[in-house]
């Protein structure tokens, strides 16, 4: 496969045909920016050209004194080129590190193995890299449950959560990285399932949830094939605090850091247009000026949240 670049450049006041413009290059940071583009690029040609993958990482040490050695410069680049391709990680050949692990009532299949969720529902098992090799998706689930964090999930493994609910349980041990995302549009697709987020009360957990929802600030041009508008958020609310009673110790007070970035959410226009709910919820959390962790549920006791929380909500339908 050749790939053909066209730069495009701000100002095109130019006398040259459509699709020939150029991008001048006023400062030595700029033509660093672009020649680091170009190699990887070439690297990225190979690739496709030889029908094999490489991780980020891979590239990077391929030229890590090009590189700067330093791992964002390479990251960066392959951000501009799925910009100026319009495209996503995964068609230039570059997969990412596996982040995501599941359990629960699944079973499928990549690349000739076989992954059996079903027999053990409570083990957790990573995701493959090549979501578009995983096939022969079957489920048993009612519903998908995302968490925030790897704890969280532990939590909920060592509970036995799956055994006693039938789900599927995913957590992208933070913001989730594309595969995840591809991963979980995919089953939702395929399933037909509802599923629901679980992050921690404060700004960085709504980010996530926002990241899941909208898609990313940072792939904003790949956000239509990743976003998801069928998740529903399951908690932690602001509004939780008080109706299941948290103690005042559970709850940490909003830094200006965590204030500043509050503020930033609300002015997301997106979140008015199509959240409403959410967005009282994210001002509630400003006009209380406190955070906590979904960990703090188990003040009432260590299985609170697997056996009380999600199981109630999800049932009662209190999620927004």
């Amino acid at each position: 496969m050749e790939l053909i670049i066209f730069i495009i450049c701000s100002c095109c006041n130019s006398d040259l045909p459509k699709g020939k413009e150029v991008l001048t290059l006023q400062r030595e940071c700029h033509a660093r920016r672009l020649d680091v583009m170009l190699r990887v690029l070439l690297i990225v040609q190979q690739l496709l050209q030889e029908n094999r993958h490489g991780s980020k990482r891979d590239i990077y040490y391929m030229h890590p004194s090009v590189f700067q050695e330093e791992q964002s410069v390479v990251d960066r680049a392959i951000n501009d080129i799925c910009i100026l391709m319009q495209c996503s990680c995964h068609n230039l050949n570059v997969v990412c590190i596996v982040v995501l692990i599941v359990m629960g009532w699944l079973r499928f299949s990549e690349g000739g193995r076989k992954f059996d969720c079903i027999n053990n529902p409570n083990t957790a098992h990573p995701v493959p890299v090549l979501v578009e090799d995983v096939k022969d998706i079957i489920s048993v689930a009612q519903y998908i449950l995302v968490v925030e964090k790897e704890s969280v999930f532990q939590r909920l493994a060592n509970d036995g959560f799956c055994k006693r609910n039938r789900c599927i349980v995913i957590t992208g041990r933070g913001y989730p990285d594309v595969p995840t995302r591809r991963f979980l549009r995919l089953l939702i697709g395929n399933l037909r399932l509802p599923a629901y987020c679980l992050v921690d009360c404060d700004p960085y957990g709504f980010d996530i949830l926002a990241t899941y929802r909208f898609g990313s600030m940072q792939m904003a041009y790949d956000a239509k094939f990743l976003r998801i508008p069928e998740i529903r958020w399951l908690g932690a609310f602001p509004s939780d605090s008080e109706k299941y009673s948290l103690p005042q110790q559970c709850l940490l007070p909003l830094t200006a850091e965590d204030k500043a970035r509050t503020e930033a959410l609300l002015l997301r226009c997106y979140l008015q247009r199509e959240e409403p709910q959410w967005r009282l919820e994210v001002e509630l959390l400003l006009q209380t000026g406190v955070k906590f962790e979904i960990e703090a549920l188990s003040v009432h006791s260590l299985s609170f949240l697997a056996e009380e929380y999600v199981p109630s909500k999800v049932q009662g339908g209190s999620y927004i």
